[in-house]
């Protein structure tokens, strides 16, 4: 982090939160950090909040693979994205002169809409109907027809994002260093007419996934990016791969993602 010192602080901006930003501003300025007022300036974004602010603040800053990313929790215990926490400032500091820090990186979803629009995500990608009525899909694996899905949606999540909402619908916790997407199904509609796999799976991050909207008055998905919402029109394709980018961020050495599976969903 020796020639990384322009920091950028994403964060609600709230009175009861405010104050102890200011005290970790004059912190970072103590130690020869220099705080910018615009993300495209900064090569260090710091995220204070929880996971979601974590997301809002990958988002926002347009998913940078130039910089590094740190979340301090402002609450509660520390989380998946957050190793430390706004109130252990000392202990922030000890962590870094120490090194017992290093930088991981994780893999960041790509999805076109129609050939034409790309958007990213750090955590998933949700396609539902935006109408009370079956949602029917035809899913591709690169070339292969594979199943037409009828349901309420699907989410189409990374090794990170295995923990959030694809865990919820019983999908599998997938352990980052796997560079893959994992495809889980919502409320899919299984009986002696319709058919589909009716379990989650998993794919090589090189794999091409497509998921056909077939048109018959449905085809206004909402599409979900991580923790915001799109509705578009008259969508027809999606494809959805594993991006070439992957988000940088700093971690303690002893906290790897299992001791955080553990903590949170063991303890």
């Amino acid at each position: 982090m020796d020639n990384r010192r322009n920091v950028y602080f994403f964060y609600k901006k709230d009175e009861s939160l405010q104050t102890k930003v200011s005290e970790l501003i004059k912190l970072a300025e103590k130690y020869d950090f220099t705080i910018v007022d615009d993300a495209k300036k900064a090569n260090i974004i710091v995220s204070i909040g929880g996971d979601g602010t974590f997301l809002q603040a990958v988002r926002k800053t347009n998913f940078r693979d130039d910089c590094l990313y740190i979340g301090i929790a402002a609450e509660g215990a520390a989380s998946l994205y957050c190793d430390f926490h706004i109130d252990e400032k000392d202990k922030m500091v000890e962590q870094m002169q120490q090194e017992k820090v290093e930088v991981r990186r994780y893999p960041i979803i790509d999805v076109t809409i129609d050939g034409k629009t790309v958007f990213h995500c750090l955590n998933e990608c949700t396609v539902k109907s935006s109408i009370i009525k079956t949602f029917v899909l035809d899913v591709y694996i690169d070339d292969l027809h594979f199943e037409t899905f009828r349901g309420d949606g699907m989410i189409i999540a990374t090794p990170t994002g295995s923990t959030a909402y694809n865990k919820s619908v019983n999908g599998s916790v997938v352990d980052p260093m796997l560079e893959s997407l994992q495809v889980s199904e919502l409320a899919s509609l299984n009986n002696n007419r319709y058919r589909t796999l009716g379990s989650s799976f998993i794919l090589s991050g090189e794999r091409k996934l497509r998921l056909k909207v077939v048109q018959d008055g449905n085809d206004y998905p909402v599409i979900g990016m991580d923790n915001e919402a799109l509705s578009i029109r008259h969508v027809e394709n999606i494809d959805i791969s594993l991006g070439s980018k992957k988000i940088k961020t700093v971690k303690l050495k002893d906290n790897s993602f299992w001791q955080k599976v553990k903590r949170t969903f063991l303890s």
